[in-house]
């Protein structure tokens, strides 16, 4: 055999290490080294001790990390987020009418600018989010509040307009009666008017949203389930008040208000009513709080009268302490609705001035809840998502033809004292004060001082053109939506519409593993799915949808739902108009 092709296994040279070599081919042969016996029982015997050792470790660390899953999760916490937890529970189901996406978006620049603060900061929303969802109605692909609280309330489609009525024009039970009926204690807190489309979901059923006086009617108890409501804090107190009495706007002459305190409830009207709650510890339910006469005022107003209407922070902290107290010896919790409601008003004016101030108030709201969640005894969970989002609303806006700059400015947002809204009044009071005569020349010199005067003061505008004082002096009632676009325009905000838009909303949530089963893209009806499931309150659900039907008896003439609607007949609402 030629030398250096010799198999390399064949041969190794004697020497000193001959017995290493031993052990060496043995591990690469396999064969016995020809040690002796007792080096042989003694490494079989320190091999059995390890294994032993590893088997004890190992069984260790799994009691140990099953141990201490129990205690950071507790008994009532679910494992994998597909079932509720057992035992007593709280649900808070928030709702941002009209926030899209871009909300946030434009309100946390508008923040960092404002603040000072790195373009890294974040709202506390922007820390809970967990999905999105799907608006579309059965009847458009641009829902309205009614059909999109009724996916909510019912987790099930309808038309627009409709409240928690089918397409079919019939009933169909909402969360907030089933949980009444299976013992939770029930509230719904929010800024607009409570008859108001989505509050009015959760505790009433009429075929047209615009039947507040209806809506009313069944929220104090006079509806086929009697009260199922227990504290009601936000506007609205025009529609239970009668047509005989200064700022009622009832179309009969019933005083719901008086009703109302025939049977129990407890009703405050006024900021100094509401600080003697004294933020819910002071709180008798039912309790029925009207605290503006139709919605309460924007934030960036609102913070000016303080003294006359509670912040929506405030409704939510009250409403929370006065419910967990009401539950803290029952076997059941609570179901609550808060709706941050103006922000969706913001968006049908194109404010956007208005908007982050609405959109702030409301992530001050969710702190407030998640702090609360965090000190309650009681297990608890957060959702919130919106019913749709409005206005069109982009953080960019193209003011000419040629290729636009990539800007915003949020200074201009900044420099904003009051919304367009505000600032219409003020205009229209001013020129109610007015002589009843022809304009003069000198009474429209007048007119327009006053006018760059009032968009100065109240907006932060020190540039009215020619042309924007004359829409103002020309078209008085479209005022706010010429203020509107002027602020817009200059901050370079854009918006495609002074109604709704089917873009996709946010979904949060105070405990992602709990809310597992809304992370990613759903329909609205999922999320009002989700809400009963967590309650257990299918069955209810449907025991509840069962009897409304059982009780469509006619009553003077007229059905509690309202007449059916007629085919063509636009039933989205328009209350979001300027009055």
């Amino acid at each position: 055999m030629v030398r250096g092709q010799e198999p390399l296994l064949t041969r190794r040279p004697s020497s000193e290490h001959e017995a290493d070599l031993a052990e060496e081919d043995a591990l690469l042969t396999g064969q016995p080294t020809g040690r002796g016996a007792e080096y042989s029982r003694w490494s079989r015997w320190r091999e059995v001790g390890l294994f032993v050792w590893a088997l004890l470790a190992t069984t260790a660390v799994i009691v140990l990390a099953v141990v201490y899953q129990h205690q950071t999760t507790g008994p009532t916490k679910p494992t994998d987020g597909s079932k509720a937890p057992s035992g007593k529970r709280n649900l808070i189901f928030m709702v941002s009418d009209g926030m899209g996406p871009t909300s946030l978006s434009l309100t946390r620049s508008f923040r960092q600018y404002v603040d000072a603060l790195p373009y890294s900061d974040s709202l506390v929303l922007d820390q809970h989010l967990i999905g999105q969802s799907r608006t579309r109605s059965s009847s458009s692909l641009v829902t309205d509040s009614a059909a999109g609280a009724t996916a909510f309330s019912c987790g099930m489609k309808s038309y627009n307009g409709a409240i928690s009525v089918l397409p079919d024009f019939s009933p169909c039970g909402s969360i907030m009666e089933a949980a009444k009926r299976a013992g939770y204690t029930t509230g719904l807190v929010v800024t607009t008017r409570i008859t108001d489309a989505t509050p009015a979901c959760f505790a009433s059923h009429v075929r047209r949203r615009e039947m507040e006086d209806m809506i009313a009617d069944q929220l104090i108890g006079n509806g086929p389930l009697g009260r199922t409501v227990d504290l009601i804090l936000g506007g609205g107190r025009c529609h239970f008040q009668p047509n005989t009495t200064e700022g009622g706007c009832r179309a009969d002459d019933l005083d719901l208000i008086d009703q109302a305190a025939e049977n129990g409830w407890n009703y405050i009207s006024t900021r100094k009513d509401f600080d003697g709650l004294k933020l819910g510890s002071a709180v008798e339910l039912p309790l029925l709080g009207l605290l503006a006469s139709r919605d309460i005022p924007y934030e960036i107003d609102r913070r000016f009268v303080e003294d006359t209407y509670p912040s929506l922070e405030e409704m939510a902290k009250t409403a929370l302490r006065a419910l967990s107290d009401a539950t803290k010896d029952s076997e059941k919790g609570f179901f609550i609705m808060i709706e941050g409601s103006r922000i969706d008003h913001a968006g049908h004016a194109n404010d956007p001035a208005a908007q982050v101030h609405e959109v702030l108030a409301y992530d001050r709201t969710i702190q407030a809840v998640l702090d609360f969640l965090e000190e309650d005894d009681t297990e608890g969970l957060m959702v919130s998502t919106s019913d749709h989002e409005t206005g069109g609303l982009a953080s960019a806006r193209q003011l000419h033809s040629t290729y636009p700059e990539y800007l915003w400015y949020p200074g201009v947002l900044a420099n904003a004292s009051h919304s367009a809204e505000y600032t219409t009044l003020q205009y229209q009071q001013h020129l109610a004060s007015l002589p009843k005569q022809a304009p003069s020349a000198s009474s429209v010199k007048d007119l327009r001082a006053y006018l760059h005067s009032l968009v100065e003061e109240s907006m932060g505008i020190h540039d009215a053109s020619s042309e924007e004082i004359d829409a103002l002096i020309g078209h008085p009632l479209t005022a706010p939506y010429v203020l509107a676009d002027m602020i817009s325009r200059r901050s370079q905000t854009g918006w495609s519409t002074h109604g709704h838009s089917a873009v996709d909303v946010n979904i949060y949530t105070s405990d992602a593993t709990v809310a597992k089963k809304l992370r990613g893209n759903h329909e609205n009806t999922e999320v009002g799915e989700f809400l009963r499931s967590y309650l257990e309150l299918d069955d209810e659900v449907e025991k509840v949808t069962q009897e409304l039907k059982e009780k469509l008896e006619i009553k003077g003439g007229q059905s509690w739902l309202g007449d059916i609607p007629q085919p063509g007949e636009r039933l989205d609402g328009q209350d979001h108009l300027f009055h």
